[in-house]
C-alpha cells in the first residue's frame, strides 16, 4: 500500500540528511520509494524553482509567488506524485503544501483561508499521510544553513520572517496531530533519527 510522506521546516534543521535516512529506512523494508522535492520535480517545476529562489532583482509579488507555488506543485502532482502513489510507490517528498502556510501564510502573512482554496483546488482531498517537521530555533537552523551555501531569494530574509515561519509550521502540527507530527531537530543527528524511526514505526509505515 502506497504513502505520501512529506518532510519539512526552516533552513538549516536537516531535512537533505533525514530524507535519505527515511528512503534508506523504507527501501531497507521492500518498499518502493521515490525521492522528489517542491518546487521542483518535473522540468517546469524545476525551471519555477529558479525563478522563485534565484537572487533576482525585481522583487516577486507575494500573491505571484504563492500562485508560482501552486503552478509547480499542480504540474508535480499530475506528473509525478499521482503516478507513483498509484503505482503502489512511497513518495518521500522534501516540502509539501504545508511549506505554503508556513512562508506564504506565516512568512509572507497571506490569508490562510486564500492558501486552503488553492489547496482544495490543486489537490483535491489528497494529503500527505505523514509530515514530518524538523523543528530548531531560527538562530540555529539559520547558522547551519550559512556554513552549507550562499543564501537563495528567501534565504535572505529576516529572522522575525523566519520565526512566524517556525510558529506557522508548529500551528499546522497542533491543528493535524493525526498526519504532522514534530521532530527536536536541535539534536545530534543520530538523536533526530531515532526520533524518526519512532514516529515512522508508530505509524505502521516501517
Amino acid at each position: 500500500m502506497s504513502k505520501f510522506i512529506t518532510l519539512e521546516g526552516i533552513e538549516g534543521v536537516g531535512k537533505t540528511s533525514n530524507r535519505d535516512y527515511i528512503r534508506d529506512l523504507l527501501e531497507a523494508t521492500g518498499k518502493p520509494c521515490i525521492v522528489t522535492r517542491e518546487p521542483g520535480g518535473t522540468a517546469l517545476g524545476e525551471a519555477l524553482r529558479e525563478l522563485l529562489l534565484q537572487h533576482a532583482q525585481e522583487k516577486i509579488s507575494d500573491d505571484a509567488e504563492l500562485l508560482l507555488m501552486f503552478a509547480a506543485r499542480a504540474e508535480h502532482l499530475h506528473k509525478v506524485i499521482r503516478p507513483a502513489l498509484a503505482a503502489g510507490k512511497y513518495v518521500l517528498c522534501d516540502r509539501f503544501t504545508e511549506a505554503t502556510y508556513a512562508y506564504q501564510g506565516g512568512g509572507r502573512q497571506l490569508s490562510m483561508d486564500k492558501i486552503a482554496e488553492l489547496e482544495k483546488l490543486v489537490q483535491g482531498d489528497l494529503r500527505p499521510d505523514l509530515t514530518i517537521i524538523l523543528d530548531a530555533p531560527v538562530d540555529v537552523g539559520r547558522e547551519r544553513a550559512g556554513q552549507r551555501s550562499a543564501p537563495d531569494r528567501i534565504e535572505q530574509e529576516k529572522n522575525d520572517f523566519f520565526e512566524r515561519v517556525r510558529s506557522a509550521y508548529l500551528d499546522l502540527a497542533n491543528l493535524h496531530p493525526e498526519r504532522i507530527c514534530t521532530v527536536d531537530a536541535n539534536q545530534p543527528l543520530a538523536q533526530v533519527q531515532q526520533q524518526i524511526k519512532q514516529q515512522l514505526q508508530s505509524r505502521d509505515i516501517i
